[in-house]
């Protein structure tokens, strides 16, 4: 039988528990395993929780954006857009982001809400999407606001939070 002193220098120990040095160094395979297996299920629910058709619309409007076809967006806005702004203002807003930001560089997927909802603000089937944005000047925080109406993804809201818009 090992004395006390042998086996203390056959394991390791770690926060309280001894380990074997095979199990010391299999941990952090086993570690990067486990994190490799949440990264991928990260990766598709972003993927694939957005609908085809509010990817398409984010998509369209970002081309709009990006041509400066403001009146366009405006036209083709739910209610509720046109509701809180007029066309000069919508315009102007654009114009100032477009200014300021300039175009956008890389958007990445921040977060994605679906909702349904009979009531409250903007009533119906609503998706937020939160962007994490580089834009040519400066980063910034994009947040679309899409309302489906009449079985068309419709922008409701939209909102940049940028350090460069001070």
């Amino acid at each position: 039988m090992k004395e006390k002193g042998e086996r203390e220098k056959a394991k390791v120990r770690t926060g309280g528990r001894y380990l074997n040095p095979i199990q010391f160094f299999l941990f952090p395979f086993y570690f990067f395993l486990l994190s490799l297996a949440f990264a991928s299920c990260a990766l598709r629910a972003n993927r694939d929780g957005v609908p085809s058709a509010v990817q398409s619309a984010i998509s369209s409007l970002s081309d709009d954006m990006a041509e400066g076809r403001y009146e366009k967006i405006y036209n083709e806005s739910a209610q509720e857009w046109r509701r809180d702004s007029t066309l000069d203002q919508s315009n102007a807003v654009f114009k100032t982001l477009q200014t300021k930001l300039g175009r956008v560089s890389n958007r990445a997927l921040h977060t994605a809400t679906e909702r349904d909802d009979s009531s409250g603000p903007l009533p119906g089937h609503t998706f937020t999407l939160s962007y994490q944005t580089k834009f040519e000047r400066a980063d910034g925080m994009e947040t679309f606001t899409l309302v489906e109406r009449e079985g068309r993804w419709m922008l409701a809201r939209y909102f940049v939070n940028s350090t460069a818009l001070r």
